[in-house]
């Protein structure tokens, strides 16, 4: 009888190494998906700052430009204030100043039409930024629902522990009653 209670006594122990393996292992498994979740948000963290740096660098070459067109706008302005000399000279200004005002009308056109094609960049820039919050959000919303799955999973594997260790508590107990048992029987055999 003490033979099959210490073989019992075995194979629980090998029972209870096996379930501590196994938690170890599904432990590394769970660190391993964590740093993996980690890496992959470093990664876009990342790549936002390049984008940010990259609308940096377009921002500066717009400030470039409307620098610029300022230069280009007090240029002209000079060019009105020496218009005043003699009336041939001023009759020849102004034929000039036709021509200059064609030339601005047409770079007043470019410049519209640039002005246009900056505010669609900036328009796409604004929905690709939307974009981009939106996907940081699924990301952190997909983050928090794993993290809460784990949460739900610890809770249930405790709750089974507890059962486990209850049940084997019972076990243990019923085994100490049969020994009382036959510990008696033998005392009233020998009687």
């Amino acid at each position: 009888e003490r033979e099959k209670q210490r073989q019992r006594e075995k194979q629980r122990e090998r029972a209870r190494q096996r379930q501590r393996e196994r938690d170890r292992d599904r432990d590394r498994e769970t660190e391993r998906e964590t740093e993996t979740e980690r890496e992959t948000e470093r990664e876009s963290e990342t790549e936002r700052d390049r984008e940010r740096d990259r609308e940096r660098e377009s921002e500066t070459e717009r400030d470039r430009d409307r620098e610029r067109l300022r230069q280009r706008e007090r240029q002209r302005e000079r060019e009105r204030q020496r218009e005043t000399e003699t009336e041939t000279e001023r009759e020849t200004e102004r034929q000039r100043e036709t021509e200059r005002e064609r030339d601005r009308e047409r770079e007043r056109d470019r410049e519209r039409e640039r002005e246009r094609q900056r505010e669609t960049q900036r328009d796409t820039e604004r929905q690709r930024e939307t974009e981009r919050d939106r996907e940081r959000d699924r990301v952190r919303e997909t983050a928090r629902e794993r993290e809460r799955d784990r949460e739900r999973q610890s809770g249930r594997q405790r709750e089974r522990d507890r059962e486990r260790d209850t049940e084997r508590e019972r076990e243990a107990e019923r085994e100490r009653h049969r020994e009382r048992e036959t510990q008696r029987e033998r005392e009233t055999e020998r009687e």
